[in-house]
């Protein structure tokens, strides 16, 4: 071979591999491309899987959060509602959720494809994981709005409707694209141009126009508003455990507005610190809002705050800058905090403030994306007015559907099936009521509870130095033995007292007249209020004359009933001698004030008449009014002096002494039960009064007469709710002794 062949043959050679290296060097730059996009994939699952975990620890938040701020009796059912609503949740958005949210669009309205969801496909699992949490958050945020007054299984009905339809149906109006190509809307929302980055309307408002709709389903809690107009607050069980569910919330908002971002690229710094600089404002704005409205740091407007300024960012958090975003959470702030005093104004009864946060909020994230969103961040060509007009149209859409369609459905299912418990079990506590569950707090309430109904002071609260319950419980115990104690001594004293007051029955039943005095025109009546009365009446018989008396003896016990005794006696005494009436006043209260017990006074009516003549004299010391009914007009006797025992007097005409004819009437002497008996308007009848029961009563026989009209205000003066419970013959719950005499044929 020559050496031009040669040199021909190694340029040939060279060519070769020349040809060959630049063949392997594009196979290479190709293998690298590829390996950089797999690697950008894997980052992409693996960020949003991190997300979608972020987001599942919110569940954690929310119940916290709702636990904390709803009463200790309902802790244990909002918590297990905020389990169970995430479960089911999961399993009906896998069942057709997801497929009516992504599938293959019918005219933008829903999809009809993945029920069941069973693809391999890696993209499709990682989307159906995290958009399961977001279907978990919209449910829960109706969970603690209608807290302590649902069943738990109506709050399993809302859960089903809220998580298998309004919400994918939402979703896919908002979010549904062809994951072959991302860049292509399938919802007819998403193709007019609608934005919500990561939710503040999908999400948040879809849970907040349900709460909204079911609260004015089921109603207020009992108690919470008046009639009116005043407003009743309910404590929460667990503050600080509500502020914990406010701080686990906020962390899980990184994965809820990191993760809607669908990649780990360089967005993410941005949509990070706009997300924490809206929170941190929202509580600032919200914070003054509490203290403007309740002139304090309120604890829910601080809780409350950063969530809202969460839920304001959420639209837009990949479209604005920091600047922006402080903006937007502090009017975010300033919403929820107007929204809260509002509720509260129309007397609408949201247990943690769910509706002022996810669905004010919400609204006003919503509107902010058009109001301070980057169009060329966000691949818009409109003007902002027309960003707006689309805004509204989504807000107004999806308000529409939510809130009118589950109030239709609630409404609908409540009508056959109620969705709230029992007025007794909402006073128990759904613990109890619906989980047959207690806590330590209403252990010691019941042994409280059943101790103040039985009076039983034996039994004792539970004791644990590990809760402040049980603490509680053990300082009553040690205050129960001490009572106890007092107890027993105490009914020692209550042996002697009965003794003395049996003593003093035996006393006044002695003294009271024995019999009816037939042969002459006069009758009494006494009904004592205690075991012992103050009242008494008596006669004294002469021939042609009737003495009488009716006096109220004030205290009552062995001192009354023998300052009684004496009274009595003292009376017959006078007239058997037939002293005037006015005479044996006089002689009785210098008697009386010489011997009485200090504060023991007597107001008493003496009286004489003389069956011949028909004249009747009288005299009040401190007493109610003598009436004289004559037809149907009558005459009052007053007092003219102060009570029995209290001051001496020199001569008896201090006692003023009233003389008159009977002329076919009747005298009447009554004590103070009659006049200061309550009317239906619960003002005492009066001396008027009691002439108009005379009246009503009237009757040819005295005795009937009296009779009927003690018994009218006998039932008058039982303690209120007695004769509905059919108590109509113990007269231990009379307000005040009756006692009465009548004069006349």
């Amino acid at each position: 071979m020559t050496a031009a062949e040669t040199q021909i043959l190694l340029n040939k050679l060279q060519s070769n591999i020349d040809q060959l290296e630049l063949t392997n060097k594009g196979a290479l730059t190709a293998l690298e491309f590829r390996l950089d996009a797999i690697l950008q994939a894997n980052l992409d699952t693996f960020w949003l899987l991190i997300c979608a975990i972020l987001v599942f620890l919110m569940q954690a938040g929310f119940m916290c959060l709702e636990t904390g701020l709803s009463r200790s009796k309902n802790s244990i059912n909002v918590a297990l509602k905020n389990v169970t609503d995430f479960g089911i949740a999961v399993v009906i958005f896998w069942a057709f959720g997801f497929a009516l949210m992504y599938g293959t669009s019918v005219s933008g309205l829903f999809g009809n494809k993945f029920f069941f969801f069973t693809t391999k496909v890696a993209g499709y699992q990682t989307y159906f994981v995290f958009q399961a949490m977001f279907v978990a958050t919209a449910a829960t945020i109706i969970s603690g709005a209608v807290a302590e007054r649902l069943r738990f299984f109506s709050y399993v009905i809302i859960t089903f409707f809220a998580s298998g339809f309004f919400y994918p149906i939402v979703g896919h109006w908002s979010w549904a694209f062809n994951f072959e190509n991302p860049t292509q809307k399938f919802g007819w929302l998403g193709k007019l141009g609608y934005l919500d980055f990561a939710g503040a309307s999908v999400v948040h408002s879809v849970g907040g126009w349900i709460a909204l709709a079911v609260l004015l389903v089921v109603g207020n809690r009992t108690g919470r508003f008046r009639k009116e107009g005043s407003n009743k607050t309910f404590q929460g069980s667990n503050t600080p455990i509500a502020a914990l569910g406010a701080l686990i919330l906020w962390f899980g908002w990184f994965g809820f507005n990191g993760g809607a971002n669908g990649a780990m690229d360089l967005k993410i710094p941005l949509i990070l610190i706009n997300t924490f600089l809206s929170a941190s404002f929202g509580l600032i704005f919200s914070s003054i809002m509490g203290i403007i409205v309740l002139k304090k740091p309120e604890p829910l407007f601080m809780i409350t705050g950063p969530l809202a300024g969460l839920v304001s960012i959420t639209a837009s958090c990949a479209y604005v800058d920091p600047s922006d975003a402080i903006l937007i959470g502090s009017i975010g702030g300033i919403i929820s905090g107007s929204a809260i005093v509002l509720l509260e104004k129309i007397q609408i009864d949201d247990v943690v403030s769910a509706i002022p946060v996810h669905l004010a909020a919400g609204i006003w994230g919503t509107i902010a994306v058009a109001l301070f969103g980057n169009f060329e961040m966000m691949g818009v060509e409109k003007t902002r007015l027309e960003q707006l007009i689309i805004q509204l149209i989504g807000i107004g859409s999806i308000g529409s559907f939510c809130f009118f369609g589950s109030y239709i459905i609630f409404k609908t299912i409540n009508s056959f099936f109620p969705l709230r418990v029992g007025k007794i079990e909402e006073e128990l506590g759904l613990n109890i009521s619906e989980h047959n569950a207690s806590t330590d707090t209403h252990e010691l309430l019941e042994v409280l509870t059943k101790q103040a109904k039985s009076e039983d002071y034996s039994s004792r609260a539970p004791q644990d130095p590990f809760t402040d319950s049980g603490i509680i419980g053990t300082q009553y115990n040690v205050l129960m033995n001490k009572l106890e104690e007092s107890e027993k001594q105490k009914n020692k004293w209550k042996n002697r007292v009965s003794q003395e007051i049996k003593l003093a029955m035996d006393v006044q039943k002695r003294l009271m007249p024995k019999r009816d005095i037939d042969n002459y025109p006069i009758f009494g009546l006494n009904i004592p209020a205690r075991e012992i009365s103050g009242d008494f009446y008596d006669f004294y018989l002469h021939d042609d004359e009737v003495y009488f008396t009716l006096s109220d003896v004030s205290g009552k016990g062995v001192n009354a009933g023998m300052v009684m005794a004496k009274a009595i006696t003292l009376f017959k005494i006078f007239a058997k001698q037939k002293f005037k009436p006015n005479e044996i006043l006089f002689e009785m209260n210098n008697d009386l004030i010489e011997t009485n017990p200090a504060g023991t006074f007597i107001t008493s009516i003496v009286g004489r008449y003389n069956l011949k003549s028909d004249l009747i004299e009288i005299s009040n010391a401190g007493h109610q009014p003598a009436l004289l009914k004559i037809g149907k007009d009558f005459k009052e006797f007053a007092s003219s002096t102060v009570p029995l025992a209290l001051r001496k007097h020199k001569d008896e005409s201090v006692y003023k002494l009233e003389s008159f004819n009977l002329n076919e009437g009747r005298v009447y002497c009554f004590t103070d039960g009659f006049s200061e008996c309550m009317d239906a308007y619960n003002k005492e009848i009066g001396i008027d009064g009691v002439k108009e029961l005379l009246l009503n009563h009237q009757n040819s026989s005295l005795k009937k007469e009296l009779k009927d009209a003690t018994e009218e205000i006998r039932l008058k003066s039982l303690k209120k709710g007695t004769i509905e419970k059919g108590i109509k013959e113990n007269n231990d719950i009379l307000d005040d002794d009756l006692t009465i005499i009548g004069i006349g044929k």
